[in-house]
């Protein structure tokens, strides 16, 4: 027999795992970066255990970028990563080897939400990105059943579409001359949501790269970017090798800065403990 006020006690614990599932199913890097929040995060360029993340969350992270573009990761690594990434509500990051409906179609449907896309040179580059990403009318994101990308949740077309298209975050990655000859273009583009650059390639592209001066130029390029950023509402993401240029790329105006790779973390660190160990 039920106890009296048991239907009211069921009633607000349902409503309380409703919220929990409702907060889980949204991308809080995403939510974060709308709101402005600095967030810090660390590249993971070779360890291809899902159990990572737990690591670096654990550490204080507030999200890691896994990157595909220079790193062996395989799709299934992705996938195993990406369920983890959204059981433990700590946000995954990845950057593809290139920003074809390919690998944007795979890597979405796989569960990842946030997409680091590396090589956007124009303005026409950078609205395939967003086309890709994103279902109609926002685009033209090729469909798929439920899966890992709905929490394996089945969800009327529409809501479905619309809570995807809500979720996804896209940044793009200007490496050349080339792009920022179109910075105002390319940053104008909607679907796009920030704007980061390489600063090796771009140094390469133009001509600076191993110089005294490369320093010096790629951080003109970075304050150019910055101000179109703010012309055009887009967020600004930032790699950062050290504590202090963490902080002045902070003050720069990056929201979303990545410090460092779990390869330079754990060497670094090392390396700093064998020299004082055998220091006599």
């Amino acid at each position: 027999m039920q106890k009296p006020g048991s239907h009211n006690v069921w009633l607000v614990l349902g409503e309380t795992l409703n919220e929990r599932n409702a907060d889980v199913n949204d991308n809080k890097y995403k939510s974060r970066a709308a709101r402005g929040e600095v967030q810090i995060g660390t590249w993971v360029n070779m360890i291809r255990s899902p159990g990572i993340l737990t690591l670096l969350k654990a550490a204080g992270l507030d999200f890691v970028r896994v990157d595909m573009e220079h790193s062996p990761f395989s799709m299934e690594t992705i996938a195993d990563m990406a369920a983890l990434s959204r059981a433990l509500d700590f946000p995954m990051v990845v950057r593809p080897p290139a920003g074809s409906r390919e690998w944007i179609a795979r890597l979405l449907d796989t569960g990842v939400w946030n997409l680091h896309v590396p090589q956007v040179d124009t303005p026409e580059q950078a609205h395939e990105v967003a086309k890709h990403a994103r279902y109609a009318p926002a685009g033209l994101r090729g469909m798929s059943g439920f899966g890992p990308n709905t929490d394996y949740e089945s969800r009327p077309v529409v809501e479905h579409t619309a809570h995807a298209n809500s979720q996804v975050h896209i940044t793009i990655m200007l490496e050349s001359k080339q792009a920022f000859d179109h910075l105002d273009e390319i940053a104008s583009v909607q679907g796009i949501d920030a704007l980061t650059l390489g600063p090796s390639d771009l140094a390469q592209d133009l001509g600076v790269l191993g110089r005294p001066d490369q320093q010096k130029v790629v951080n003109e390029y970075r304050e150019r970017l910055v101000e179109a950023a703010r012309r055009h509402g887009k967020q600004v993401a930032f790699l950062a090798d050290s504590i202090d240029a963490s902080r002045r790329m902070i003050e720069l105006g990056a929201t979303i800065v990545t410090y460092s790779a779990e390869v330079a973390v754990l060497k670094n660190a090392y390396a700093a403990a064998v020299t004082e160990i055998r220091r006599k």
